[in-house]
């Protein structure tokens, strides 16, 4: 949970540095429950109300709302630890390959010592 506050309160649109594998991992972690949760409340009081799914939709569109920016810059900040341009974010906009091989690159263990984006934030 710490990792997603962190995100959230103290690099919410930071871009810069880099973010170790363990950071980016917890906040998607924590952001696909949170995201999972405000769709289930939603559902319930939808049907308590008798909405057709209006409210679900609204309470979720507005927390992936708030949640894009700081997404985007965890995982820019977890290219930089891995030594690549945060602009290899776009890879992910080709077909099929693109989301594999930006996985790979989340699931890769961070640049040992220091690169152009930082000291590595193991402590390594």
């Amino acid at each position: 949970m710490e990792y997603f506050k962190n995100c959230i309160l103290k690099h919410y649109i930071d871009f810069k540095g880099r973010a170790r594998r363990k950071e980016y991992w917890f906040f998607v972690l924590f952001a696909a429950i949170i995201i999972i949760l405000a769709g289930v409340v939603g559902g319930v009081l939808d049907n308590i109300l008798g909405l057709s799914g209006t409210l679900t939709a609204a309470i979720v569109t507005i927390i992936d709302l708030g949640l894009i920016l700081p997404s985007l810059s965890v995982l820019v900040r977890r290219l930089h630890d891995i030594g690549k341009s945060g602009w290899w974010f776009w890879i992910s906009l080709i077909p099929f390959v693109g989301g594999i091989i930006l996985l790979v690159f989340m699931l890769l263990d961070s640049q040992p010592g220091s690169n152009a984006y930082g000291s590595n934030p193991k402590g390594k």
